[in-house]
């Protein structure tokens, strides 16, 4: 992606995390990136394709910052690799704030534009996957249909931590801790003599 889109979709992440997916305007937009309406429209074909490329970015940023390892946890070994994927998401900083707001906005739009369910679709399926896979190497004793319901779970769970955390309803120490309950007990799943389901 060339410099000035890049602009362009990171601008289209704070307008969205700040105004909603409704409220993204190109005139707003163009001025939020400090760029002309008609540069917007030679990058973008359409609002469809800003808003398909910013979903793309969020999730690719959102790969960046859960990749990077958490210095308060020990690393090596995938269970602790899969906690602090997750347990990143569940941070304070700015970079973050916006990301999981952005994401929120999306989704809620989703409910009202179809052309958008698809785009987020595919990205929940391989956020899911990514997550399947981290419980497959933590607990290689389970199925891969078990572990793919455990990602579900407790990627469903992290979004709606998420937004309470953002809106004030939750403390983020809190939503941290039950987070990190929620991986213990399904990790807990796949350990010998339990059932994995």
């Amino acid at each position: 992606m060339s410099d000035r889109r890049t602009e362009i979709v990171k601008a289209a992440t704070r307008v969205i995390a700040r105004r909603g997916v409704r409220g993204l305007r190109v005139g707003e937009l163009a001025a939020e990136a400090g760029v002309s309406t008609s540069l917007i429209y030679y990058h973008f074909s359409d609002r469809a394709g800003i808003l398909r490329e910013t979903l793309e970015f969020i999730g690719e940023r959102a790969d960046r910052y859960t990749a990077e390892p958490d210095p308060a946890q020990p690393s090596g070994d995938p269970r602790t690799e899969l906690e602090q994927t997750l347990l990143l998401e569940l941070q304070d900083s700015a970079e973050v704030r916006e990301n999981s707001t952005a994401w929120g906005e999306l989704r809620a739009s989703a409910v009202f534009e179809s052309g958008l369910r698809d785009d987020l679709a595919r990205a929940t399926h391989g956020w899911v996957h990514e997550i399947a896979d981290l419980l497959g190497r933590a607990h290689p004793a389970g199925t891969a249909p078990a572990h793919a319901v455990a990602a579900e779970r407790l990627t469903a769970l992290l979004e709606g931590l998420s937004v309470r955390w953002l809106s004030g309803s939750l403390p983020l120490d809190h939503a941290r801790h039950l987070l990190g309950e929620a991986i213990d007990a399904e990790t807990a799943r796949c350990r010998p003599g339990h059932p994995c389901t």
